[in-house]
């Protein structure tokens, strides 16, 4: 991929405890193919922009997460002080993001299986679409966990659903947000001054930033890829084996 974004702001979230990994290692920092999940996200967002446009978010282990990038790459960073949620740690991002950066690309962390093609196809799409937020989305036979995706009856997006807030419809549905998403910048930061708690975690969701665009009849486009496996997130040590697993095939079987 010869095209260079310059305008394009990646934020990658990393501060989560991850306690479901039941290891006293911060969850980013646990290996697939010999490599911390981490650094596999920051060389993806590498292949899109430069290193002076990555900003990492960091909280739990922060030392110990800044550490272990800054053994391979020099990028930015943010702090979560509290870990409040998604729309949270992005907010603490922004300050840091360059005056020529138009549009933001949110990243995991915990996302290691990313392939370049689609992050590239991702953003091409939010470009030649003019839109102010393109979600990453996917379909899955068990979509428990993840938020879904609300469509109205023209296929239009009308929100992101979190699986705690969802009615037993919502969950039915296996059209699933990835988490990953790219937004005009200036969109965010008014959004995320707009969101609240005010939900069964009591955490500021990054989701709510498309229903307040939505509302405001903002342009949102939804790419949807085949291939799942992409956008697994690991929060246990059953799926980090299944990431191992995985990144051989990703390995072969993508172009």
């Amino acid at each position: 991929m010869n095209m260079n974004f310059d305008d394009i702001g990646v934020v990658i979230l990393a501060a989560g405890k991850g306690t479901r990994m039941k290891s006293d290692t911060a969850k980013v920092l646990h290996k697939v193919a010999q490599k911390s999940m981490i650094i596999h996200v920051i060389e993806r967002a590498l292949e899109i922009v430069s290193a002076d446009s990555i900003h990492v978010v960091v909280g739990h282990q922060a030392e110990q997460v800044k550490e272990e990038i800054h053994k391979y790459y020099q990028v930015n960073y943010a702090y979560q002080t509290h870990l409040l949620g998604t729309g949270d740690a992005v907010k603490v991002a922004i300050p840091g993001l360059a005056s020529r950066i138009k549009d933001v690309l949110v990243l995991y962390g915990d996302v290691p299986l990313i392939k370049e093609e689609t992050l590239f196809m991702l953003v091409e799409a939010h470009k030649k679409s003019g839109a102010k937020i393109t979600v990453l989305a996917t379909e899955v036979d068990n979509p428990k966990g993840y938020g879904r995706i609300i469509l109205d009856h023209c296929n239009h997006l009308l929100c992101i659903r979190e699986e705690a807030d969802a009615t037993e419809a919502e969950k039915r549905i296996n059209k699933v947000n990835s988490g990953i998403y790219c937004f005009d910048k200036d969109l965010l930061v008014s959004a995320l001054n707009e969101i609240s708690p005010e939900n069964s975690q009591g955490e500021y969701y990054l989701t709510d930033v498309i229903e307040i665009a939505q509302k405001k009849n903002q342009i949102i486009t939804v790419v949807v890829i085949e291939d799942s496996r992409q956008v697994i997130g690991v929060n246990t040590l059953e799926e980090l084996d299944r990431a191992e697993y995985l990144i051989q095939g990703l390995a072969y079987e993508l172009p």
